[in-house]
């Protein structure tokens, strides 16, 4: 497939501001950006297809760092193909995958699997995060180098804080052996108890357990010194309180690896969004107060927060059907994260249209040291073409993926992907997956 994209507002990667061009992909890779590129000018311009982008941006193809795919295992909740057709009607051209999978993502053979299951069936690239420790449980190591040759780009017990702090240093040391980075559940499963929500007002005037914001800080805190210590890298998952951003901010002046993301429902939704008892509200970490999302607009402003991605985590309608307390956390978001962001944070003026493509496009394959992040010649063509404007609301029920979880069905929202290219091939126009 060959593609030309005309008359868009390119926004490259690079920092500079967006610019008037063309843009045209063959063989998977970018060939040329220039104005005014006319079919005449290129070779067989029969086969190339022309994408008419007027008032649209064009940016690098979102990556979603933190997403769980479910496959193998819990394929009732999600698939590799369905998720990756939610995430290509979300703008995102990437995405790498949680190991809390069943059996866990902890042996090269289920890395390659799940790659395996991602040629055949994704629309998307698909990057696997392998396990720290083995089953997940926090105790015995993995084999870093396996998990290594057979495609992780990452590894983590998401879903789990390792709470022995001897096993998490050891990790860190062995991961820079292979450059890989450790990306940090931050709960201290101690202090966060049978806790479902934000520990303050909300949760004594509902009368459900809390979970304190020390829960994550203190481990936000452990894992920053023994990075330090060991000068290894680490990635802190879904950040959610203040004095977790002021921690990875003095951190960051001392020069630690480290980097951290933030979840779009902890920019957009307090702990009093749970007083209507939705569970799609119990996500965890749990949904802060107002001066936390504050603070976490702050530090995606000042750089101290690098990134974000979704925690995409579907569930099926059984699971979630149940009383609060019972329910599982988790939500879905790959659908709904590009137009949340560009409503709450870009139409406000919190983060200009650069500084988003930076959090959602070109941190991300940073962070990771994978492909994508920028728009240049001879770099990989994966690219999304927004539309700014595109004013819509959020129907679950037209949703991609299997999870149907979202607090945000009904929400009016300003700004969707209005294609996805990976690779060179148009996978996704007007919300229709094409691959």
């Amino acid at each position: 497939m060959k593609l030309l994209i005309k008359n868009g507002i390119v926004i490259d990667g690079s920092g500079r501001p967006g610019y008037h061009s063309d843009i045209y992909l063959a063989d998977g890779v970018v060939k040329q950006i220039e104005t005014d590129i006319s079919l005449d000018s290129l070779e067989k311009r029969e086969q190339v297809r022309a994408i008419d982008a007027e008032g649209k941006l064009v940016v690098p193809g979102l990556i979603d760092i933190h997403v769980h795919l479910r496959e193998p295992g819990q394929e009732a909740k999600e698939t590799i193909n369905t998720g990756t057709r939610a995430a290509a009607r979300g703008g995102f051209t990437a995405v790498a995958c949680m190991p809390n999978t069943e059996p866990a993502i902890d042996t090269r053979a289920t890395v390659e699997l799940v790659r395996a299951i991602a040629s055949r069936e994704g629309v998307t690239r698909v990057y696997p995060v392998g396990a720290i420790t083995k089953g997940r449980q926090g105790q015995e190591l993995c084999e870093f180098g396996d998990l290594r040759e057979g495609g992780a780009v990452a590894l983590s017990d998401d879903g789990s804080g390792i709470m022995k702090s001897d096993v998490m240093r050891r990790a860190l040391e062995y991961s820079k052996t292979f450059d890989l980075p450790i990306i940090c559940h931050c709960e201290d499963k101690d202090l966060a108890g049978n806790g479902v929500m934000h520990e303050g007002y909300w949760s004594i005037v509902m009368g459900l357990p809390g979970i304190p914001a020390l829960a994550e800080e203190l481990m936000v805190a452990r894992d920053i010194e023994l990075a330090m210590l060991t000068k290894a890298r680490i990635h802190l998952a879904h950040i959610s309180t203040r004095g977790s951003v002021e921690l990875i901010r003095q951190a960051k002046a001392k020069g630690v690896r480290v980097t951290a993301e933030v979840a779009p429902h902890h920019l957009v939704l307090t702990d009093e969004a749970v007083k209507e008892y939705d569970t799609n509200t119990k996500v965890n970490p749990p949904l802060r107060c107002e001066e936390d999302i504050k603070a976490l607009i702050q530090g995606l402003q000042d750089g101290t927060i690098d990134l974000i991605a979704t925690d995409h985590a579907p569930h099926t309608h059984e699971e979630k059907n149940q009383e609060y307390q019972y329910a599982p956390f988790g939500l879905v978001g790959l659908e709904t994260a590009l137009g949340l962001a560009i409503t709450v944070l870009v139409e406000p003026g919190y983060l200009t249209w650069e500084q988003l493509v930076e959090k959602m496009s070109t941190n991300p394959a940073k962070a990771l040291g994978v492909v994508g992040g920028i728009i240049a010649v001879n770099q990989p063509a994966d690219i999304t073409i927004i539309d700014p404007k595109n004013s819509w609301t959020v129907d679950k029920h037209d949703f991609a993926s299997l999870g149907k979880n979202t607090p945000f069905h009904g929400w009016q929202l300003v700004g969707k992907a209005q294609a996805t290219i990976v690779a060179g091939k148009l996978v996704m126009e007007q919300g229709n997956i094409l691959a």
